[in-house]
């Protein structure tokens, strides 16, 4: 067997969760269940209208900021081609100083004719997602350069964690995406690991990921491996997308050479992309939000238009990534309430684009403690109540995104499956107002027997996996762990009864190939 450890040959389970099939809530946990209640793969939808903190003139105000920001200051392009893009779409381009400036005509007019919504459908159909609307989907951490758990500590980022986190990520129904690498294999080499991790990719789930977007040969490797994944030509994959990448603007004002290809490879192949600046209030923009929210929007549509020049009709998202610094020592800071703000304001300025909107649910916290549930639960609310359509690092997430946690990936996946379970609209059928239940129990009862209830009661609500309701006597005879000692004991379990999807030994075969002759096409060098 080799690095990849290649699945073949299992059965593929994921038919159990296809669509059409009646939502669970959950199935009850059970003395003695060695893994956790889960919901069903499904299709979130936030039915609930989103919140917004600016008035529609504090929105325009932005806006017309963002086009003066973009006309008069402009964006450094260290990308030559990019420049030139930029150039005949009638920009003013100074190659000496490499900043382009343009108008709003060109930004407006370029923005327009990207899509509102699109589909991306990865190696299994069921678990395609629609990008845009009111869809959501909940994404695992992304890009950590290091690995935790309680048992094993903190260490350097490893090609074995990553494909332990990868099988986390495809056992969760609520987990609906991957990051370009969730974990950053520090063990391989650095020009060929994208690779290796796309074959992992591919062959250890099913769901959507994102390619690794340094450079236009990563992306398009990960492009081409999903091809012969999914058994399409290059062609059939523009009209029919899978790959996904994220683009960042180095705040403040900069779109390196790399990114930038990266950006217009993935528009020629149309292939989606999400354009996302760090804009962190205090460091990579000025310190008030309305600032940071102009610097965002002007970097973001950028980014968007230069898809739009390159391929009109690319499918690409608009990126949302604001939070704070704390302003004694320069540390990033999340799930504060600016970042809070921010992910909700974000979402009134990609829809006034009506555009697809990407955020995160991130905490600054060094452990997973009581810090990192606030701090995430408040990104994630942000997120959420701001319709954001992708929310990037939803399980894992820890240290500021220095770290990928084991035992945060099962604290955040409970806090994902309660709140898909709130965005659940609930039924108000007849039935549902439970008149029958009055007939069987007089006034100072109980509604515990009645058959209203018995008919409902192991679906009535949602059943966390993680939460200990017991009493205080009971936990403690149980061993009175906490919330983390318990995530502790289900991730290795998960792991013990993961299965691979199945793949046609064929393709497997295939993209084997392709990765050996691109190996040594790359060698030492950058692809």
């Amino acid at each position: 067997m080799n690095r990849w450890q290649m699945p073949m040959g299992r059965k593929d389970k994921s038919a159990m969760n296809a669509p059409g099939r009646p939502v669970r809530r959950g199935r009850k946990q059970r003395p003695g269940d060695s893994q956790p209640s889960q919901i069903d793969w499904r299709d979130i939808r936030n039915h609930m209208a989103p919140l917004a903190p600016l008035s529609a003139d504090q929105i325009e105000s932005v806006h017309l900021a963002s086009l003066r920001l973009l006309e008069e200051y402009g964006i450094e392009v260290m990308n030559e081609r990019a420049r030139d893009v930029y150039r005949r779409a009638g920009a003013e381009v100074d190659d000496a100083s490499m900043v382009v400036r343009a108008d709003r005509g060109l930004i407006e007019a370029a923005i327009a004719s990207a899509p509102s919504s699109f589909t991306l459908t990865p190696v299994n159909p069921a678990h395609a997602l629609c990008i845009g609307g009111d869809h959501i989907h909940f994404g695992m951490v992304s890009g950590a350069p290091n690995v935790h758990d309680i048992r094993g500590g903190r260490r350097s980022g490893n090609f074995a964690d990553y494909k332990k986190l990868m099988k986390l990520g495809q056992s969760f129904n609520v987990i609906h995406f991957f990051g370009n690498q969730t974990l950053a294999p520090n063990d391989l080499p650095v020009n060929t690991r994208h690779l290796d991790t796309c074959f992992v990719n591919l062959t250890m789930t099913d769901k959507v990921f994102l390619s690794m977007s340094i450079g236009e040969g990563r992306v398009r490797d990960a492009a081409r491996l999903t091809a012969i994944a999914r058994g399409l030509t290059m062609d059939q994959l523009a009209k029919d997308p899978t790959s996904i990448t994220n683009i960042n603007i180095n705040s403040p004002r900069k779109f390196d050479t790399e990114m930038s290809a990266a950006a217009m490879a993935m528009a020629e192949m149309g292939q989606a992309t999400v354009i996302t600046p760090f804009t962190l209030m205090g460091a990579m923009t000025p310190v008030t939000l309305a600032a940071a929210l102009t610097q965002q929007n002007a970097e973001a549509l950028f980014g968007i238009a230069l898809t739009q020049l390159v391929r009109p009709g690319a499918p690409v998202v608009y990126g949302g990534f604001t939070s704070n610094v704390d302003m004694k020592t320069g540390a990033p800071a999340f799930g504060t309430p600016e970042n809070t703000l921010a992910n909700i304001a974000g979402g009134q300025l990609a829809r006034r684009y009506r555009l697809p909107y990407r955020t995160s649910a991130c905490s600054a916290s060094n452990a997973v403690d009581a810090q990192a549930v606030w701090e995430t639960q408040m990104a994630l609310w942000g997120a959420v109540t701001g319709h954001g359509n992708l929310i990037y690092h939803s399980a894992g997430w820890g240290e500021g995104g220095l770290v990928a946690d084991f035992e945060k990936v099962i604290v955040d996946c409970e806090m994902l499956q309660a709140m898909a379970e709130f965005l659940t609209p609930p039924s108000f059928s007849d039935a549902d107002f439970g008149f029958a239940a009055h007939d069987e129990v007089a006034p100072g009862g109980h509604f515990f027997g009645a058959g209203h209830t018995m008919e409902r009661y192991q679906s009535a609500f949602y059943s966390p996996f993680l939460s200990d309701w017991s009493n205080n006597e009971n936990w403690r005879d149980a061993g009175g762990r906490t919330t983390t000692e318990r995530a502790m004991e289900i991730w290795p379990r998960m792991l013990e009864a993961y299965e691979p999807p199945s793949m046609d030994p064929a393709r497997i075969e295939e993209m084997q190939a392709y990765i050996e002759t691109r190996r040594a096409e790359i060698g030492s060098g950058e692809p």
